[in-house]
């Protein structure tokens, strides 16, 4: 093979190796994108229940005269509601329905009288603040409960109390669907006369709960 042909063939190849290698990187298929993990929000329905304790003081009025008397005791309720997030503000509406254990008995004239409320219930507006799985919330509402007296051999007087609602928690999501809570609220119930006795009605309650977000 003369020189003029071995110089001929190798401009050819070395022509040739860079659209070959060209090609070749062409048909490395590009890696695939990642995907951003979805940011948790706190829009949707909710419901839940939730235990605890509450305080309640009564006062009771005659003319001239009052008295306090405190009735504590355990609390559970069952909850729903609505959020709407927009950025890291929430906002929200929820209702409850509460059962307290809190009657005191009393030994008149030598009869167990049975004093208390029982049930409870609030419709109230929420907003809050999202810190990722967090959220920190004010609520504010209506609430009322039942007060009775129970009289052995006589019968039972139901009245219900009715007022205003205002507190503050922590919601904490756990997983998409699973959060949990812990709450304080303090309820006016209001004032009502039962058998020429005024009684004022107000509690402190704390609770802890847990819900599931659809």
């Amino acid at each position: 093979m003369s020189h003029k042909l071995i110089l001929s063939a190798a401009i050819l190849a070395a022509l040739a190796a860079p659209a070959v290698a060209a090609d070749a990187v062409a048909d490395i298929a590009p890696a695939p994108e990642a995907q951003a993990a979805e940011a948790f929000t706190w829009t949707g329905g909710y419901l839940g229940v939730q235990g605890g304790g509450g305080w309640l003081d009564g006062k009771f009025s005659v003319p001239g005269a009052s008295v306090n008397e405190d009735f504590n005791g355990g609390l559970i309720s069952g909850f729903v509601g609505y959020n709407y997030q927009f950025g890291d503000w929430v906002i929200g509406a929820e209702g409850d329905l509460t059962y307290n254990w809190n009657d005191n008995k009393y030994d008149i004239f030598g009869t167990d009288v049975k004093v208390g409320t029982d049930l409870a219930g609030s419709v109230r507006a929420r907003a809050g603040y999202a810190l990722d799985n967090a959220l920190i919330y004010t609520t504010a509402g209506w609430t009322a409960t039942s007060g009775y007296i129970e009289v052995p051999g006589i019968g039972d007087v139901d009245r219900t109390f009715s007022g205003y609602t205002v507190g503050a928690g922590v919601d904490y999501a756990f997983t998409n669907n699973i959060f949990g809570r812990a709450e304080y609220r303090f309820n006016d119930f209001g004032s009502k006369t039962i058998e020429d006795v005024k009684v004022d009605l107000d509690q402190h309650q704390f609770t802890v709960g847990i819900g599931v977000k659809f």
